[in-house]
């Protein structure tokens, strides 16, 4: 009965529906070779398995492609019980069934084919979203094609952003994490990582300090990456590993959650006051890296700009007093300049994406606003219309219609860096302590905080999306312009005299 039985076990093996078993180790005495399932110890006198002798296994026959030989998943011993061999199995023909009869079933065999003894099959659950998702049901994809298949399927974002992901990628996420398997890619990976990228940062650091011009022309131009760009670099890594757990279903996890990297400082703006002027004529040193010249300071340098910079002095003013972004002055457009009712519409910015540069809308609602321009705004802004009106008939048909309001003598839109060029050239002639054209932005918000405006007003001024931005940039700085109030409350509480 016993051999009736392993004999229709041993039948089934061949018909696809696969079939468990009970071997042992056992030899024949005679020619040494193992007796398998024909031990007589693996079963009792009455016919049964016995319970302590051998274990069980099982086999199943796989899905093959055309023209290969035939295979099977075999485990031919490693269960105590027959259930839980039988629940292995079972377990194996659920995967198989979710593909029906479509491509992936062989996908999947493949998949089992591969899985080493001892290691447990792939969880169902995972298997099911990958064919549902229409993707590999397996790979052995490396995070460095993970990430270039990644990327090349976004879609609808940015070019900056786009830029911003490209360079991530290629800097630093493909040279440190490239060759990891997506599948093993964990928090050591990704920690080990950043320790690398922090022992490159002390390096930088100390090679740009070297006393040896040598060391120092290895790293010019080179700067060690800061917490706000470690901040973008992660979140782009987690951004990509989401994908691959949600859209590719290449992974159950995301390692990049719960790692630490250090704080984003918040760089405030100062202000150039007297002592830190003469500080910094003494050492050549900058408070900080956000600094706003004091009223009389900025009225120096515009009309330093004036005299020596007729083309982008209005633009200079536009952003001193209107706190407009960069792109946006380069971008403005020639409608987007109201006379007749007095106001400026911000729709549209040039950026550079590399050194390219790229027209987009701006990049938030909050960041589309109109702005009422100012008698003494617009004086300057319909000077410099007239001025360009003559370079428009200097040119003659070689004038080209760009449409933008700010544009070079030849008709031709501002690049953003040329402009940034020509102010820090035009800061470092005049003798005015260093700012960035930026900050022109953060002293058009303190000087109109400073004349009485309210939070609101800066707020829809400069186009935060939230007060409390604007609140967290500026206080600190006011605390410069309001010195002079500091005694309010003392001049106005009456006091004895001190006794002579």
């Amino acid at each position: 009965m016993n051999r009736q039985l392993l004999g229709a076990s041993r039948k089934s093996d061949n018909s696809g529906e696969g079939a468990v078993f009970k071997r042992c180790s056992c030899k024949d005495p005679d020619t040494a070779r193992r007796l398998n399932a024909g031990c007589p110890k693996l079963y009792r006198a009455g016919g049964g398995w016995h319970p302590h002798h051998g274990s069980w296994g099982y086999q199943l026959e796989l899905p093959h492609h055309p023209g290969r030989p035939r295979r099977q998943l075999r485990r031919t011993s490693g269960f105590a019980l027959r259930e839980a061999a039988t629940a292995e199995l079972d377990h194996a023909r659920s995967l198989l069934d979710l593909a029906g009869t479509s491509p992936q079933r062989r996908e999947i065999a493949d998949m089992l084919a591969a899985c080493k003894r001892g290691t447990p099959l792939p969880d169902r659950d995972t298997v099911a979203k990958r064919v549902k998702a229409g993707v590999a049901v397996h790979t052995d994809k490396t995070t460095g094609a993970c990430l270039a298949m990644w990327l090349k399927g976004r879609r609808g974002l940015a070019e900056h952003t786009m830029r911003g992901y490209s360079d991530h990628i290629r800097l630093y996420l493909t040279p440190h994490l490239g060759d990891v398997p997506i599948q093993d890619l964990n928090h050591h990976h990704i920690n080990a990582m950043y320790d690398a990228l922090d022992e490159r940062n002390a390096d930088i650091i100390a090679a740009k300090s070297s006393p040896d011009p040598r060391v120092q022309a290895s790293v010019r131009g080179v700067r060690p990456l800061g917490a706000s760009s470690l901040q973008r670099l992660h979140a782009t890594l987690r951004k990509f590993l989401n994908d691959m757990i949600h859209t590719y279903h290449l992974r159950d996890s995301n390692p990049a959650i719960g790692i630490e990297l250090r704080p984003q400082k918040k760089r405030k703006p100062k202000v150039w006051t007297s002592a830190a002027v003469a500080r910094w004529n003494k050492t050549g040193e900058r408070p900080g890296p956000v600094m706003v010249w004091t009223p009389a300071q900025a009225g120096e340098f515009l009309d330093f700009a004036e005299r020596h910079d007729t083309a982008l002095y209005p633009l200079f003013l536009l952003i001193m007093y209107r706190g407009l972004r960069r792109g946006e002055a380069c971008g403005l457009r020639e409608h987007d300049v109201d006379f007749d009712d007095h106001i400026i519409t911000v729709v549209q910015q040039i950026t550079a994406v590399g050194y390219q540069p790229v027209t987009r809308f701006v990049k938030s609602d909050a960041g589309e606003r109109i702005i009422p321009a100012g008698p003494k705004t617009e004086a300057v802004l319909l000077d410099y219309r007239r001025r360009r009106d003559g370079w428009r008939q200097a040119s003659g048909d070689d004038w080209p219609d760009t449409g933008l309001f700010f544009v070079r003598p030849d008709g031709q839109a501002w690049h953003p860096q040329a402009v940034s060029d020509r102010f820090e050239h035009l800061v470092v002639k005049s003798g005015l302590p260093p700012v960035r054209l930026h900050d022109l932005r953060h002293g058009a918000a303190t000087y109109l905080r400073a004349g009485g405006a309210d939070l609101k007003e800066v707020q829809e001024l400069l186009g935060h999306a939230r007060v409390g931005t604007t609140s967290d940039i500026y206080t600190s700085v006011l605390l410069e312009f309001q010195r002079e109030h500091a005694d309010t409350a003392a001049d106005l509480i009456p006091r004895r005299p001190p006794a002579a």
